[in-house]
């Protein structure tokens, strides 16, 4: 096989990118026929595109998106730019539920609001790490 028609081996980037997917995807409630059927596509073929075994082209990575609303840029947020850095915020954007969060937290217009919200989840994030010092202790 020549060079030029050698296939293109997936990369790391693209199993987060598919990761990301995923988990928007799953965040909103869609499943993968839905999203495929959206995008033209089988539902083994989002399988594909999520689990990073296939490339996706940046027009279909622009569909996906439409699709997710959510822009491009979502998909490459907090990726490693080398070895071990960023591998904490990739681990966050791959939980369904961090992404199911944000998704409705972006959702609030009010300011007033999204303020309130954000002091509910850190009261309840500091009595988790109290309660565990307590235990510990």
């Amino acid at each position: 096989m020549t060079a030029i028609n050698k296939p293109k081996v997936t990369t790391d980037a693209d199993r987060v990118i598919g990761g990301r997917i995923a988990a928007l995807r799953a965040a909103q409630g869609l499943s993968q026929t839905v999203l495929g059927q959206a995008l033209g596509v089988s539902f083994q073929q989002v399988q594909k595109y999520e689990k990073g075994r296939n490339r996706i082209g940046v027009g279909r990575l622009q569909a996906i998106a439409d699709v997710l609303n959510v822009s491009v840029e979502t998909f490459f947020a907090g990726q490693p730019r080398s070895e071990g850095d960023g591998a904490v915020a990739t681990t966050f954007f791959n939980d369904p539920k961090v992404m199911e969060l944000v998704m409705a937290f972006n959702s609030i217009s009010d300011a007033t609001t999204r303020a309130s919200v954000l002091s509910i989840v850190k009261a309840a994030a500091s009595l988790r790490r109290e309660s565990i010092r307590d235990r510990a202790s």
